[in-house]
């Protein structure tokens, strides 16, 4: 198959803002450049678009609002306003990146666009992600892949992560030998374990950054705890950290996927700011090292992305509780910040091409399934 040029956009939980992202690829390989290390990394630009307050605020809204869905097309509350929202910030997200890029969208083949997830309730059969994919592609004049999880969800998967196919693909590629843990650390936080075989299991493993955003937010009025500083001046609470490590989804054996609402900063409450981030940050470390216990091969490297490879104080507690090496996406050539976006741009290559974007090891679906809905401009 012929390589082709997709624009991935990723709009996680933690509510910062649009990844985008430009790979090439013809929905198995991935064009890549091989950097002087030796390491190699998807081929193409990135960028973002950040939401100001009040645009969070409308998504933190619309988010409670879903709480009560039962249908996937009802829309209460600020719900519709923010689907408007979501697809007219990730149309303007494009347009800067073409004008940036000196692109224009007849070189693009095609826009894999996540949304925004409002609700993810899979044994209910339920994934929400607001966002229009026919709108969007009617104003950028780009054919567009959305609704990423709806099929399998609908095929009794979990419906997420659906990033793990592409984990796969860039080890191969980078020729990593040796099982490998890859994750991703945004609101949630989810693995992909890569087996020395080239076996896969892959599943969300409990918080991300959502719990100790949602504290700073309410305790310091600030977005996040840059560089866990705020983590590394406090103590962990260990009885309450047990406590939160007993939550039956963390213990619950794979196929997983969670929902961000499920793990709340307020059961820190009654702690210091930094002691309750310090003990947050914990929760998301240990709950990740529990991972361990689902493969008979834990890995003996680990890659992070996503915002918690910034958080110092998250990655060395991380090193200590893997007993393996564990790297920053960045410091291999791959991207930390937009390793989702760059998924989600080879996911759409490879719901054009009928190719399977879940499979039993990922979601516990039946059986490998493709996914999405394919808007025409």
């Amino acid at each position: 198959m012929a390589m082709k040029r997709a624009i991935g956009l990723m709009s996680g939980t933690s509510l910062d803002g649009i990844d985008v992202a430009l790979i090439e690829s013809d929905g198995e390989r991935i064009r890549v450049v091989r950097s002087a290390n030796g390491f190699i990394a998807p081929l193409g630009p990135t960028g973002y678009r950040g939401y100001d307050g009040s645009e969070q605020a409308l998504l933190r809204e619309a988010t409670r609002d879903a709480e009560g869905l039962r249908e996937r097309t009802d829309r209460p509350g600020r719900l519709a306003e923010a689907e408007d929202f979501v697809t007219r910030a990730h149309a303007e997200a494009i347009e800067a990146f073409l004008a940036e890029n000196g692109l224009s969208p007849a070189e693009i083949d095609v826009v894999g666009f996540h949304g925004q997830t409002v609700i993810h309730r899979p044994r209910l059969g339920l994934t929400v992600q607001i966002g229009d994919g026919a709108a969007l592609a009617r104003r950028l004049g780009i054919r567009v892949v959305s609704d990423m999880r709806a099929n399998d969800v609908a095929q009794g998967g979990q419906g997420a992560p659906l990033v793990p196919v592409f984990h796969r693909a860039l080890a191969e590629a980078a020729g990593f030998a040796g099982s490998l843990g890859i994750l991703n650390i945004g609101g949630l936080a989810n693995v992909t374990l890569i087996g020395s075989r080239g076996t896969m299991l892959a599943f969300d493993t409990g918080p991300g950054n959502g719990p100790i955003n949602d504290w700073m937010k309410e305790r310091a009025g600030r977005d996040f705890d840059e560089g866990g500083a705020t983590a590394a001046r406090g103590t962990v609470d260990a009885a309450l950290l047990d406590n939160l490590l007993g939550h039956p989804l963390i213990l619950r054996t794979p196929p997983k996927s969670l929902d961000r609402n499920w793990f709340s900063h307020r059961l820190a409450g009654y702690l210091t700011l930094e002691d309750g981030a310090a003990t947050l940050t914990a929760f998301t470390a240990h709950a990740i090292a529990r991972c361990r216990t689902f493969t008979p091969e834990p890995p003996t490297r680990w890659i992070v992305g996503g915002g918690g490879a910034k958080n110092g104080t998250l990655m060395a507690m991380l090193k200590r509780l893997l007993d393996a090496e564990v790297l920053n996406a960045d410091e291999i050539g791959w991207s930390s910040d937009f390793l989702e976006a760059q998924a989600f741009a080879y996911l759409a290559l490879r719901a054009l091409e009928g190719l399977p974007l879940t499979y039993p090891t990922t979601t516990g679906v039946s059986a490998p399934v493709t996914g999405g809905i394919v808007s025409e401009p």
